[in-house]
C-alpha cells in the first residue's frame, strides 16, 4: 500500500528537498501553500527595478513543477489574523509569529490531511535552522499544540527526533533520513546538487514581510494610527510599496519611489485621494487617513520634493478625491531640512 504525505512548501529549498527525499522511498506527495498576504513572493517583487534580476515566478509553484506533486494554495488571509494579533508564544525580533504561524500551518494541513485520507505530514524543518521555530525545545510544541503529534515527519533532520509514526510502522527508512542542523545550508545545497536540482530559491531573510524590521514598523504605525490592531488585504499590500511619511498622526502618505510602483498605486485611487506632478516627472502619492484642505498643500509640497522639480520655485500637481474630481495645486517643494525624520515610517 502506498502512503500518502502531505508536505507544507514555502518555494525554498529545504521544503523542495523534504518532498524528493519522501518521493525516494515512494512515498505520493502532495503539497500546500498557505498564504496569508504576508508573503514576500507573489505580489510586489515583480513591480520594482532591484527585483528585475530575479526570475518572475511563484517559487511555490515552481518547486511543485520541479516535483512532479500536486500544489494546493490555501487563502488563510482572515483566518491568519488571529495568529498576527494574538501570539501565544510572541513575537519574534519583529512581529513575526513564527512559531504560533507554524503551529496554525501544521494544524490546518492536519485537517486538510484528515479530510483527504492522507497519512502524515512532512516539512523541511531543520533543528536549529530558525531561532524560534525550528528549535530542538519547539519543535514538540508544534508537534502537540497543532494535534497532528507524530504523524509529522521532517526528513532533513529525523535522526536528530524521536522516531515519528511513518518511521515506526515502516513506511519510511530512518536511516534514508537526515541529521541536517544549524543555519549553516551548505549540507542542504549538497543534498540538492545530488538529486540535480540545478536551481531554487536562494536562501535570503525567509519568506514572510512579518520577519522585516522595516516592514513592522510600518505595520506599527498603521495599528497605532487606527486605534486597533485590525488590518485589511489592501493595507498589507500597501506597507510592501513606497515611502510611507505621516506628517500628522491623522494620516499619511504613500509616495512611489519608481515607475513600477507609480503604476501599481494606480490602482487604488479610487480608494484614497491622490496627489500627482504635473509640471515635472514625478512620484505618484496615496493619502491615507483623515486630514484637513490645508494638510492637502502641505501633502503636496512633500509630494514635490521627491519630484524633478525639487529645486524648481515651485511645482504643479493635480489633486484627486476618490470621486475621480481633480484640482490643480501649485506649491514650492519641502526643502530637505523641513522634512522631519520622525514623519518618515
Amino acid at each position: 500500500m502506498q502512503r500518502k504525505a502531505v508536505a507544507l512548501i514555502s518555494g525554498g529549498l529545504d521544503s523542495l528537498l523534504a518532498v524528493r527525499v519522501m518521493q525516494e522511498q515512494g512515498i505520493y506527495v502532495e503539497g500546500i501553500n498557505f498564504f496569508t498576504g504576508f508573503c514576500v513572493e507573489g505580489h510586489t517583487h515583480a513591480i520594482r527595478k532591484k527585483d528585475q534580476k530575479k526570475p518572475k515566478r511563484n517559487n511555490a509553484l515552481w518547486c511543485a513543477e520541479q516535483l512532479g506533486i500536486k500544489l494546493h494554495i490555501i487563502d488563510i488571509v482572515e483566518e491568519y489574523k488571529d495568529v498576527v494579533f494574538n501570539p501565544r508564544y510572541g513575537y519574534g525580533a519583529n512581529l513575526n509569529p513564527c512559531l504560533d504561524c507554524k503551529i496554525f500551518m501544521v494544524k490546518k494541513a492536519r485537517e486538510w490531511m484528515e479530510a483527504h485520507d492522507f497519512d502524515f505530514i512532512i516539512t523541511g524543518e531543520v533543528v536549529g535552522q530558525r531561532p524560534k521555530s525550528q528549535r530542538k525545545d519547539t519543535m514538540p510544541v508544534v508537534q502537540k499544540d497543532s494535534g497532528i503529534e507524530d504523524r509529522l515527519l521532517r526528513p532533513l533532520c529525523a535522526r536528530n527526533l524521536p522516531p515519528t509514526l511513518p518511521e515506526r510502522e515502516g513506511w519510511v527508512d530512518r536511516d534514508k533520513l537526515y541529521d541536517f542542523s544549524g543555519r549553516s545550508r551548505k549540507p542542504q545545497m549538497a543534498l540538492a546538487k545530488a538529486f540535480g536540482f540545478a536551481d531554487y530559491a536562494q536562501p535570503a531573510g525567509g519568506c514572510c514581510f512579518l520577519t522585516d524590521e522595516q516592514y513592522s514598523i510600518k505595520l506599527q504605525d498603521l495599528w497605532q494610527a487606527r486605534g486597533n490592531k485590525q488590518y485589511e488585504m489592501d493595507d498589507i499590500m500597501l506597507l510592501k510599496v513606497g515611502r510611507h511619511i505621516r506628517p500628522e498622526p491623522g494620516y499619511k502618505l504613500i509616495i512611489s519611489r519608481e515607475e513600477g510602483e507609480g503604476k501599481f498605486l494606480q490602482g487604488y485611487r479610487k480608494q484614497y485621494p491622490s496627489l500627482k506632478t504635473t509640471s515635472h516627472a514625478g512620484p505618484l502619492c496615496l493619502i491615507d487617513g483623515d486630514f484637513a484642505e490645508e494638510q492637502i498643500e502641505q501633502a503636496a509640497r512633500i509630494v514635490a520634493r521627491y519630484s524633478q522639480g525639487k529645486n524648481a520655485p515651485e511645482v504643479e500637481l493635480e489633486f484627486r478625491d476618490t470621486e475621480g474630481n481633480t484640482r490643480l495645486l501649485t506649491v514650492p517643494p519641502l526643502p530637505p531640512h523641513e522634512l522631519k525624520k520622525e514623519w518618515v515610517v
